[in-house]
């Protein structure tokens, strides 16, 4: 998920110490991949690297090509795999990749790039075979498209999750969520777990009362889930939430106490429309009592949602990287 945010980072932080780069992407699959088109790998003249093009297969041979390109100075459009001149570099799969390796990509559009992305906001970056490298706030394409001479991808603020609660299943999931890449800000009448979830990286805020809080906001990548078992703390923050755009918007408990939860949600005067937003009990794996599993049994359902949301922006009908899902299946 944060790959090619990662990617950034490393092109930017490489600028900073006055080291060349050069940035690596597939520009298009030919039968089988372990990755998709679009995906995004930078290579130091160092050797230094970050991202990955393939499942371990042809990483070693990438950095020592992207090195040479940098010499030259000149962008390359490079086939590995199937098709290849480069008879050594094989896929397993018995695929191909076409790879567009861009010398020195622009510092200022690397550095916009994650300024917008800092900001939340899903970004184009156009690179091509006359070495170009800029970026902008992105409009709803595929995630990838390239059309021999130009490649367009898109680039999804990572996933943010918004934990409101208290006891172990806070916890939890905050850690599982930072393990998998997400960002994570935990709200929590605990004051204890606020140093607590301070000290693994979340973002943690103490609730010193159960009304709304300015701390809560949200987006369309930010996913909130409820996370508390005395429930008049809730209200308040629930409707909060239900007044901004979101990923998803969830909730733990039984199917009873969604039933109460929704009760009185309506009692208050939230509209049907608003109150059907809430997913509960949250989670893929129904009537778990352990934290733990239920920490992963809402990170699957959240992960799903977001994967669903960056597909269905490509696509409105949602289905942009289903044919090249499919093939994947055949790689492994």
């Amino acid at each position: 998920m944060r790959g090619a945010i990662k990617v950034l980072q490393f092109l930017n932080e490489a600028h900073h110490r006055g080291e060349r780069t050069a940035v690596v992407a597939i520009a298009r699959v030919i039968g089988s991949s372990s990755r998709d088109p679009g995906t995004l790998m930078a290579v130091s003249e160092s050797g230094g690297w970050c991202g990955s093009l393939s499942g371990g297969c042809v990483e070693a041979a990438v950095v020592g090509e992207a090195q040479r390109v940098l010499k030259q100075g000149q962008t390359e459009l490079l086939r590995l795999g199937a098709g290849s001149p480069l008879i050594d570099i094989r896929l397993p799969c018995g695929g191909g990749l076409d790879l567009l390796i861009v010398p020195d990509p622009d510092s200022e559009t690397v550095a916009s790039a994650l300024a917008l992305l800092d900001q939340r906001r899903t970004i184009e970056i156009v690179t091509g075979l006359d070495g170009t490298f800029r970026t902008s706030p992105a409009k709803p394409v595929r995630r990838a498209e390239w059309d021999g001479h130009v490649l367009s991808l898109r680039i999804d603020p990572v996933l943010r999750i918004v934990a409101i609660g208290q006891g172990e299943e806070v916890v939890a999931l905050s850690r599982q969520a930072l393990a998998y890449g997400a960002d994570v800000t935990a709200l929590t009448p605990d004051a204890v777990a606020v140093d607590l979830l301070t000290s693994i990286g979340a973002k943690a805020h103490h609730l010193l009362t159960p009304a709304p809080s300015s701390l809560l906001e949200t987006d369309p990548t930010t996913a909130v889930v409820f996370l508390f078992h005395d429930h008049d703390w809730e209200q308040a923050l629930l409707r909060q939430a239900l007044d901004q755009p979101a990923l998803l918007i969830g909730a733990m408990g039984s199917r009873r106490t969604q039933a109460l939860r929704l009760e009185a949600l309506h009692g208050a005067g939230v509209p049907a429309a608003q109150r059907a937003r809430i997913e509960g009990p949250i989670g893929l794996i129904l009537m778990t009592r352990d934290p733990d599993t239920l920490a992963l049994s809402v990170l699957a359902q959240v992960a799903a949602s977001y994967q669903a949301h960056c597909d269905r922006l490509c696509n409105p009908a949602g289905n942009c990287t289903l044919n090249y899902a499919l093939g994947n299946l055949n790689a492994f």
